[in-house]
């Protein structure tokens, strides 16, 4: 009998020291050694960064346009990386896919005439044709000016003026007090009226509105600004909040298309707008014109991909957070017998976030991390208006509320004018937007481990450039999500035939691949995820 309860004793206490094991074995540590740490960070070579870079910017790549052969090619290259990593294909149909339709819109014929004399696109006008739906041409005996197009409670241009049918002519923003007080909002703070250009032409669509033009003041700036756009044509989502037919046809005209078609009513229109300031009043003039305005369209439907690579978070806990790794894979393609390979851009942010994938599936083997989840995803159509990025966060795989931060990786490989002297630098972008904690734990990661030059030049407010709003990142910021984006700055390559893989600097895309892989460590492994605790500034 004291044999027997013996016995039983060691059974308990083996059972007991079994469940413990199985317990240690899926339960992740609290920290993971420094050491460790390093070790991962240092399976990012240079070697590894040439040879992933070498593939994608080849010849054999054909430029990576978005839907076209060597956009799949590449989509297939980086699939078949997250496969050889071990990564669980979470995409549609068991694959590391999320299918994009993209409708591509360019011109075919587009003209403004205003009393018998006809205006060019692109010198006195310029419209988008993602935004434009293709129509007959419109025809018209009077336009009338409505002030900013806006329908609002505070402030409507549309209340009890018949506009069905008609072609108006609005200023862009809204109106605003000598002292830049908005009517609409009381402040200095602009409506969404202002910050998002889409909703004039809903309303003007709404409204049974033929046509509008908005008064462009500066028409020769947004035409360089935006002309591959308005010469090679855009593409949209195909069913995304921008599809041309929610919208009513639109062109920005200059001022002296603007005179043409006011005309005698001229004085009239001054000084209604200027009542329109001071009183915060609509007015509004009906102008007798004769106007023409063609609109027609070549539309096309093509596919794309984001390439998804997954890693699951070992934390029970914590691993339904998710830190979102990104860079776009896609670039100019051909023209004619020229590629436009695009080792810096973006194959240099790609072959960097594919690197820093391996070292996180490598610490995910060896179960000492992430404690959150990882979704290394290179995306697609960035180059076309951030369009990949834009579908992800429409259609997201994972809760937009808990993903806890987006690291973006967008040319890592070259050197600026700037920088000539001081190659081991990186721009780094809407760290401190969101989140203080995100730009402190970049600081730290860098001061701790890297230790090359971080510059925030291009993350100021007034940044002339506006990059902050000109990679993926900022689909991800707009969700309110924490984001940054490393940035190496421009060249005389940019965007040309001659960005190729001997012009990288390798070195330096070591060691900023290792700052983007600390950074998204420490996101991933934190005991908390960071806040969003900088309110967030209007675009």
């Amino acid at each position: 009998m004291k044999k027997l309860f013996i016995l039983l004793i060691i059974c308990g206490c083996a059972k007991v020291m079994s469940a413990q094991r199985g317990a240690m074995a899926t339960e992740p540590k609290v920290k993971t050694s420094e050491a460790t740490v390093k070790a991962l960070a240092s399976t990012i070579t240079v070697a590894d960064l040439k040879e992933k870079l070498t593939i994608l910017a080849s010849d054999d790549f054909e430029g990576r346009e978005t839907g076209q052969e060597g956009q799949k090619k590449a989509a297939k290259y980086i699939a078949d990386q997250f496969k050889s990593m071990g990564l669980p294909a979470i995409g549609e149909n068991k694959s590391y896919y999320q299918s994009i339709g993209f409708s591509y819109d360019s011109w075919d014929d587009i003209y403004i005439e205003v009393k018998g004399e006809k205006y060019k696109f692109m010198k006195d006008f310029y419209a988008f044709p993602s935004a434009n739906n293709d129509m007959p041409t419109i025809e018209t005996d009077e336009v009338v000016f409505l002030g900013y197009g806006i329908d609002d409670d505070v402030y409507s241009d549309y209340n009890g003026v018949d506009v069905k049918d008609k072609v108006i002519l609005i200023y862009q923003g809204e109106p605003l007090t000598k002292d830049s007080i908005s009517h609409i909002t009381g402040s200095l703070a602009a409506s969404e009226w202002t910050l998002d250009w889409r909703k004039k032409l809903r309303t003007a669509k709404a409204k049974g509105v033929k046509a509008v033009l908005f008064i462009e003041s500066n028409v020769p700036f947004y035409v360089d600004r935006y002309r591959r756009v308005l010469l090679g044509g855009r593409m949209s989502l195909t069913d995304g909040s921008s599809r041309s037919s929610n919208f009513v046809n639109s062109a920005y005209i200059s001022t002296n298309v603007a005179k043409a078609i006011i005309g005698k009513k001229f004085k009239k229109v001054i000084k209604a707008r200027k009542k329109i300031q001071t009183s915060g009043k609509p007015r509004n003039v009906v102008m007798p014109t004769k106007l023409k305005l063609a609109q027609k369209k070549n539309s096309k439907s093509i596919y794309g991909e984001n390439v998804l690579g997954y890693i699951e978070g070992n934390d029970p806990k914590m691993k339904d957070e998710v830190v979102i790794i990104t860079a776009h894979y896609d670039h100019l393609g051909k023209r004619g017998d020229d590629i436009f390979n695009g080792a810096d851009d973006n194959g240099s942010g790609s072959s960097t976030v594919l690197e820093v994938a391996e070292a996180f599936a490598k610490a995910k083997k060896e179960g000492t991390g992430p404690r959150r989840s990882v979704l290394v995803m290179l995306v697609s159509g960035e180059e076309k208006g951030l369009l990949g990025s834009k579908f992800y966060v429409e259609r997201p795989i994972f809760p937009i509320a808990k993903t806890v931060a987006n690291v973006n990786v967008d040319m890592v490989g070259r050197v600026d004018e700037k920088h000539e002297d001081n190659p081991n630098y990186i721009y780094v972008i809407g760290s401190n937007r969101l989140s203080t904690e995100l730009h402190e734990i970049n600081e730290e990661a860098n001061k701790k481990y890297v230790n090359i030059e971080l510059d925030y030049t291009y993350n100021a407010e007034d940044d002339p450039n506006r990059y902050y709003y000109r990679s993926d990142h900022y689909n991800f910021a707009e969700k309110g999500i924490p984001a940054i984006f490393y940035f190496n700055g421009t060249h005389e390559d940019y965007h040309r035939p001659s960005d190729t893989v001997e012009k990288i600097n390798f070195s330096k895309m070591e060691k900023i691949a290792r700052l983007v892989f600390y950074t998204a460590w420490e996101l991933a492994n934190r005991d908390k995820r960071i806040e969003v605790n900088v309110p967030q500034k209007e675009k």
